[in-house]
């Protein structure tokens, strides 16, 4: 199979879906791979470390959409890049469909077939191949929001830590998953004062064994969300429904409760958000003012450290890879974990969440992903 591995041109996004490392690991395997020049130049990879790992160069990213088998991307195709797909061929990225009727619908029209890193699974329930971007950005959130506190940037001029003689920082997570998790590390390692709100008392009372009462564990209720959110300096929007659109927790109204100059980070924009004035920003513009409360909304918020998010990512979605590329259709065919990823085929939405969300306002019907592949 020949994989195409195309430069990634969402706003200040690093990553590259391969490697050389990983490039090499499909050479091994029989395979060819072309690689957009300069892909991973930004982050230390040069043209000359993937020709060592058996790659070939492309001079455009035409010149890869056009002739590969299977797209190897991070971030989900911007739509030119989704003109350039066609039926027949595999796309493997992260699409975060739910919340993007455009992608959705431009997809669909290409007839590829869509396979999402966020909704593959592994046999424990989990999402393997998103768990290591959400490891990143939770810990990301925190380094965030700490600078977008400082009164340079916009906050209230509080640090984190506090000092001896002045309280630190009040920080709520809001969910208690991957990203939730790593947040609440970052911020106890800075030394803030932590809630975490979830709606899973078995998650609950492992976070509490986690931290050893480190952190303040609640129960989430409409009636928490307005308790905690009032004294918060920094609110982190942690939720996430497979494959759907992000539910809106954190309103307006709660934003003109919270203290004047207090963050909001929200690490569910991929997925739409989880808070009712979220709107998605870039690297080069990452906030906002909304109510006196700095928003911080970055959509590709692990492409601030981008090496260690393409190795991290790499390390996650080359198994799976490498299954698809050496067979094909008959992988998911084959793997039930991997089928969950399957988003779209053939014009047609494949995942149950998507097609709730989108499926009647786009008119696109709804096909068992097995039925699909046929």
């Amino acid at each position: 199979m020949l994989i195409g591995v195309p430069k990634e041109i969402k706003n200040h996004e690093y990553r590259i879906g391969l490697s050389p490392a990983a490039v090499r690991e499909y050479v091994e395997n029989g395979h060819q791979v072309i690689v957009e020049t300069n892909g991973g130049t930004a982050i230390g990879f040069t043209n000359e470390d993937y020709i060592q790992a058996g790659a070939s160069i492309a001079d455009t990213p035409e010149e890869i959409f056009a002739s590969a088998d299977m797209i190897v991307k991070v971030k989900e195709p911007q739509p030119n890049e989704c003109k350039q797909l066609r039926e027949g061929q595999i796309l493997y990225t992260y699409l975060h469909l739910a919340p993007d009727p455009t992608q959705t619908k431009l997809l669909a029209e290409a007839g590829v077939t869509a396979i999402a890193y966020e909704t593959v699974t592994d046999n424990r329930g989990g999402l393997p191949l998103l768990a290591p971007m959400s490891e990143v950005a939770g810990r990301m959130s925190i380094q965030a929001g700490a600078h977008h506190l400082e009164k340079a940037h916009g906050g209230s001029g509080t640090l984190l830590g506090g000092v001896p003689g002045v309280a630190p920082a009040e920080v709520l997570v809001i969910g208690g998953g991957v990203v939730g998790i790593n947040a609440a590390k970052m911020a106890i390692g800075m030394g803030a004062e932590v809630t975490i709100l979830d709606r899973s008392l078995p998650r609950l009372r492992e976070l509490d064994d986690i931290f050893n009462g480190r952190v303040k564990t609640i129960y989430s209720t409409v009636d928490a969300i307005d308790h905690y959110s009032r004294t918060a300096d920094l609110v982190i929007g942690a939720v996430l429904i497979p494959g759907a659109a992000a539910p809106k927790l954190l309103t307006r109204e709660h934003l003109k409760n919270m203290k004047p100059g207090s963050v909001v980070v929200d690490v569910a924009i991929d997925q739409g958000g989880c808070f009712e004035t979220s709107k998605a920003t870039t690297h080069q513009d990452p906030t906002y003012v909304i109510e006196d409360v700095v928003h911080y909304c970055v959509a590709n918020m692990p492409g601030g450290v981008a090496r260690t998010s393409t190795i991290a990512l790499n390390n996650a979605t080359l198994p799976y890879g490498i299954a698809l590329a050496n067979h094909g259709l008959e992988a998911m065919r084959n793997n039930k974990n991997l089928l969950d990823g399957l988003n779209m085929h053939k014009g047609k939405i494949t995942y149950k969440a998507i097609h709730d969300d989108l499926g009647e306002e786009l008119n696109l019907q709804y096909i068992d992903p097995l039925e699909a592949l046929g």
